[in-house]
């Protein structure tokens, strides 16, 4: 199948942008308020140190709170606000969170929906027994027709047909699949449009790749990715130093003369530490995967999105990734001395056996050219079918006749290794087709080489530009393809990679990924068969497509819905993205603290130490309304962010510099411009209520 090239003006893609924008979509908002109170028990709220931390502060302050209420005391009008703004704070980063878990959830009901106990037909021998999905094993064997929908996941054995995939990609055109090729994976829950196929089922019920999909994208079972884990850490350093600081600050009060209440020490503690990257954090990278899902890419892991922002070489297979992926027989060349028919007639035996697109190519071009004299299929004959190993298919008719056609190498070694010549014009025409951009199969029947088939691949439309931007991304692009050097050379320049590795094997491919991992570049490997399968678990990031093999989705760490070979480029997006989103939210978050200093700790003291008010820069009214009003702005920041932690700070193709100095003039100038002009709104406003 022609995999389409994603186009923005696409109505899926307009409905995914807008679904982007309603990030506050009332179908979200009730399940989300729900969850963020559910999640103020100390052992969820013990994950996340800085909000543990606020939130028994608020504990501490709602127990002053009833003292002050019990004894009657003046100041619980202030502790109330306080423990107020607290609660508040602790629910706004509860909602952050819970709100990029209910779009997960939101996603995972779709996906569930989807799932159904379907009727299937098991083939045991000869016959056929109706059973349910769900009664279906490993290695069964079902036959599914036109109109039915697919059990379970599997692997076509024979037939091909017309898939609807739309249930699982959100695509509404059908797709082709059929046995013997990289487009053999079907999943369950896709409907069969034409014609009958036999799958055999890779997974048991319960464990389909629908299955796992759906406890993937629940933001339950997400684990924090190595770089949150880090931050995380250093934030909890940073409240442990806060903490101490802030304890510190009660005798230095009495020793002024100044007394610090409870509710005063717990609102500085809470305005010092990091609380809004602290309270936005887990939606952050719950956002990252939620994202990646919207465009139609499953991440196994949280740790999968965010490596993709620091890819710096991409693997690429040729055939069906770079180009269409049914290599077409195109022309005939025989060698000197060799009849056009005897050649047609040798290459069409040599395929007869091979079921890929390009065996079958062959055979139906054999077809066109000896029309009623070309070879049909002999039920004694001694099929070889093609594989990656050996490069080469063929066929061993009963009268002793041998045919063969694969790689040029491969040929010639199974040639020589019968002790038969290698024709002297055999190297030109192999380089003739090369350097038009064809592959060569060359043909031998017996130990003689009669010519060559020459095969055409198609690049995907596009596909150039999409490597220029991935070349402005600061990434290098290598095509991957079991084709001769000249051949790969000429596909390499037609698409515009920077690199290729000719004539591939699948250790070939494992050795690269290796080799350039120890000079310490992160690689990221996309695939679609058996053969890719080793190559895509050892890649930093490996992109399966849907459409592949079993054993290529098992490997990869992330599965491509679409089956698109140019979908990485969104995930490197959405993986720097999410980086982006977290070092400007952190830039943020400490600028905003710096500007709290100035808030807060001059209001503490300038009663007693005169000389602090030259550091009371907003020229906050008193103590109380200094507190009040940072306090306020602390906790009233967070659902303000949410929109930017949930849908992510716009990408753009730029440099580490040039991101560090955008991040520091935007996040951070406006991390500390920010506190200056809201707190001092807020406590014009107390003062104007005469709350403080």
């Amino acid at each position: 199948m022609q995999s389409q090239i994603i186009d923005h003006r696409h109505p899926k893609w307009e409905r995914r942008k807008a679904r982007a924008a309603s990030i506050f979509d009332p179908k979200f908002l009730g399940p989300a308020a729900v969850q963020s109170v559910a999640m103020l028990h100390p052992r969820t709220m013990a994950a996340n140190p800085v909000m543990f931390v606020t939130e028994i502060g608020a504990c501490m302050t709602t127990a002053v709170l009833i003292a002050d209420l019990v004894q009657g005391r003046a100041a619980w009008a202030y502790t109330l606000a306080v423990t107020l703004i607290l609660w508040l704070t602790v629910l706004c980063a509860n909602f952050a969170e819970a709100l990029a878990e209910a779009r997960g959830q939101a996603q995972a009901d779709t996906l569930k929906r989807t799932r159904r106990a379907t009727p299937a037909r098991r083939v045991t021998g000869d016959t056929e027994e109706p059973v349910g999905s769900e009664a279906l094993g490993e290695g069964d064997i079902v036959r599914v027709a036109a109109g039915e929908l697919i059990p379970g996941d599997g692997e076509i054995i024979a037939g091909a047909a017309s898939v609807d995939e739309s249930a699982i990609t959100g695509e509404s055109a059908p797709v082709l699949r059929e046995a013997g090729g990289d487009r053999s994976g079907v999943t369950g829950g896709t409907r069969v449009l034409s014609d009958e196929i036999t799958i055999r089922i890779t997974a048991a019920a319960g464990a389909s790749f629908l299955d796992r999909m759906i406890a993937l994208v629940e933001g339950a079972v997400r684990q924090k990715t190595p770089n949150e884990l880090a931050l995380t850490v250093t934030l909890a350093g940073l409240t442990l130093a806060f903490l101490m600081v802030v304890a510190a600050l009660w005798p230095i009060g009495r020793y002024f003369g100044v007394d610090l209440p409870i509710p005063t020490l717990v609102a500085l503690l809470v305005c010092l530490i990091p609380t809004t990257i602290g309270a936005l954090l887990a939606a952050i990278g719950l956002a990252g995967m939620d994202r990646a899902l919207a465009a139609n890419v499953l991440a196994k892991s949280g740790k999968a999105v965010e490596l993709a922002g620091d890819i710096d070489t991409l693997l690429l297979d040729k055939t069906g990734t770079i180009t269409m992926g049914n290599r077409q027989a195109t022309h005939f060349h025989p060698l000197p001395g060799v009849s056009l028919e005897r050649l047609a007639r040798a290459a069409t035996w040599a395929s007869l056996g091979d079921p890929t697109p390009e065996g079958q190519s062959i055979v139906a071009l054999g077809h066109k050219t000896l029309g009623a004299e070309a070879p049909r299929e002999v039920p004694e004959a001694r099929m070889l079918a093609f594989s990656a190993q050996t490069r080469m298919s063929g066929l061993d008719l009963p009268d002793g006749r041998t045919f063969r056609k694969g790689a040029p190498d491969a040929i010639q070694a199974h040639v020589q290794g019968q002790g038969g010549p290698l024709p002297a014009a055999l190297p030109e025409t192999v380089a003739g087709i090369a350097r038009q951009g064809g592959t060569p199969i060359v043909v031998a029947e017996g130990h003689t080489i009669l010519g060559v088939v020459g095969l055409s691949d198609v690049l995907k439309p596009g596909i150039q530009d999409r490597f220029a931007r991935l070349r402005a991304m600061g990434l290098r692009v290598v095509m991957v393809t079991g084709d001769n050097p000249l051949t790969a050379a000429a596909i390499a320049k037609q698409a515009g990679v920077d690199d290729f590795i000719a004539e591939a094997k699948p250790e070939d491919k494992l050795a690269y990924i290796r080799q350039a991992q120890r000079t310490g570049r992160l690689i990221a490997m996309m695939g679609d068969g058996t053969n890719d399968a080793p190559a895509l678990a050892q890649a930093d990031i490996g992109v399966a497509m849907n459409s592949g093999t079993q054993a290529a989705k098992e490997a990869g760490n992330m599965v491509d819905l679409d089956s698109d070979p140019t979908k990485l480029i969104e995930v490197i997006e959405i993986g720097k993205q999410l980086l982006m989103t977290r070092g400007a939210l952190t830039t943020f978050s400490i600028a905003n603290d710096l500007a709290k200093y100035f808030a807060i700790i001059p209001a503490m003291f300038m009663l007693a130490i005169p000389q602090l008010a030259a550091l009371n820069l907003m020229g906050l009214a008193t103590p109380r309304s200094a507190i009040l009003s940072a306090l306020i702005f602390n906790a009233l920041i967070i659902p303000l962010l949410i929109p930017i932690a949930i849908k992510g700070v716009r990408y753009r193709p730029m440099g580490a510099d040039a991101i560090l100095r955008r991040n520091l003039l935007l996040y951070g100038l406006g991390g500390i411009l920010a506190p200056f002009a809201g707190i001092k709104l807020i406590d014009l406003g107390l003062h104007w209520l005469g709350v403080a």
